[in-house]
């Protein structure tokens, strides 16, 4: 059984559109025992709506932005080639950027993976489509929506179709991944600078793993990790290990009884171990929730049954209470939805699945998009469609987790210049790195820069405020 994503593959011919960009809003909290979920905003079912395969991202500002693929995700055309958005905490949305604004859209198309904040206080991201041989791009974007095109993929060449969102390395250079193309046309694993030059760092071969559309991570060790969505010794995906210098190695090769097609990114915990979902497969054919190790041993911590969900399109993360939340694309109680509208869960280390939200359709469903914990505590996230307009919803959910900061990058040598991301940072009296006094600066409420300090080792940075001490949500690595 081919999933709903095979559809992204579509080869679509467009005709240039123009509209202009309506949000409407609505703002429907459901109290629920020490959690609170609310919509914050309804797109339309028109130009600039439906979110895909993508997380929303903090930016310095305390905003957050994210991308719209339109109907160009589900190989139709619909009424434009998706959008750059912001959004602040309370939901008002802002058009940053229109695709296809240039002729024979060379700027992109249709963006199905969402942004990664650079150092340098840009974001960065792909277009499936568009670009100078219609393939795919890589562009960076600036907080006003300033678009630069940075690259455009060739299928032949080095790609084409990159579904998932870059990741920002330690030598401040992006990995990414491209679903289709290369050498053997099984898709591609790349390096681009922030100027644009891109290496080709490994074709797949399809018995290493087949059409890749998960992001990569970068683990401590400095490997890269990630996944196949078919491909490897049972043609159901894989899980593999990259370095930075294209030596790959497979971890696992699914089997659909422990899952397959594998499409949200891995998130490595704290116990060093990592931790993603398969979108279909396990005991019940609704897809898993797995742990495996650096070295490749894989265990099924829970296999979806519909009823707690089913089809979880998005990765995981871990949030600063050491549980994992996630989404699901289908399923649920709630049979408003013929297949069920989805729903927002959590999950232990040990396997033990809540259900915190199950969508109604009214307040969003088909929730292909994962979550972030933004430096208040609170979980954002976006369904593909539902909501008071049928476009998509952008929600979040509290679940009383405090607020904390985190750091850009979370790690460096003594002397890198570090940017913490945090809420009402006004006032703030002292830094520190694992105790360590550093020198700083209040830029905003959200934000203050800094260097990493001499003597500066590996631990929490902690931010003292007038009302709290704010520590970051992991540990800085500071290397050699």
């Amino acid at each position: 059984m081919k999933n709903l994503i095979m559809q992204l593959r579509l080869e679509t011919n467009w005709g240039k559109n123009a509209g202009a960009l309506l949000f409407l809003f609505v703002a429907t909290a459901i109290a629920l025992p020490a959690q609170t979920f609310t919509t914050l905003a309804s797109f339309p079912e028109s130009y600039g709506a439906h979110p895909r395969l993508m997380s929303l991202v903090q930016g310095a500002d305390g905003n957050f932005y994210g991308t719209t693929c339109d109907l160009g995700c589900e190989g139709e055309v619909g009424n434009g080639f998706g959008t750059v958005f912001k959004v602040t905490p309370t939901g008002t949305l802002t058009t940053l950027y229109s695709f296809c604004a240039q002729p024979k859209c060379t700027d992109g198309a249709f963006p199905t993976a969402g942004l990664v904040l650079g150092t340098d206080g840009n974001f960065y991201g792909t277009t499936t489509y568009g670009g100078a041989s219609d393939d795919g791009t890589v562009f960076r974007i600036t907080s006003e929506g300033t678009l630069t095109t940075l690259h455009s993929f060739d299928l032949t060449d080095d790609g084409a179709y990159p579904y998932a969102a870059l990741v920002q390395a330690t030598n401040g250079n992006f990995y990414g991944t491209t679903s289709y193309g290369g050498v053997n046309a099984y898709g591609t694993v790349f390096e681009i600078t922030s100027g644009g030059t891109l290496t080709t760092l490994l074709s797949f071969d399809d018995t290493d793993g087949a059409y890749p559309e998960a992001p990569l991570v970068q683990a401590t060790n400095g490997n890269f990790y990630g996944t196949t969505f078919e491909g490897g010794a049972n043609f159901d995906g894989t899980v593999f290990s990259i370095t930075p210098g294209g030596r790959l190695t497979t971890l696992h090769s699914f089997n659909g009884a422990d899952g397959y097609l594998p499409v949200g990114a891995l998130v490595q915990a704290t116990n060093k171990n990592f931790y993603g979902t398969t979108v279909e497969g396990g005991a019940n054919g609704y897809g898993t929730i797995f742990e495996i190790t650096s070295g490749g041993t894989l265990t099924t911590l829970h296999s979806f049954n519909s009823t707690d969900g089913a089809l979880p399109e998005a990765g995981l993360i871990q949030a600063t209470n050491g549980i994992f939340y996630g989404t699901t694309l289908y399923g649920g109680a709630n049979d408003a939805c013929a297949v069920g509208c989805g729903t927002v869960f959590s999950i232990t280390s040990g396997g033990t699945l809540t259900t915190l939200h199950t969508f109604d359709s009214t307040d969003g469903d088909d929730a292909y998009g994962g979550l972030v914990q933004a430096t208040n505590g609170t979980f954002y996230g976006t369904t593909y469609s539902g909501g008071a307009n049928a476009g998509g919803t952008i929600f979040s959910l509290a679940v009383g987790l405090g607020p904390f900061v985190k750091t850009l990058p979370a790690s460096g040598t003594v002397g890198t210049a570090v940017t913490i991301l945090g809420t009402n940072l006004t006032g703030a009296t002292s830094v520190t790195f694992n105790g360590k006094e550093a020198t700083f600066t209040v830029v905003s409420s959200t934000e203050i820069t800094t260097t990493v300090p001499s003597g500066a080792s590996t631990g929490k940075v902690k931010v003292v405020t007038p009302s709290r001490t704010l520590s970051s949500n992991v540990s800085f690595r500071v290397t050699p």
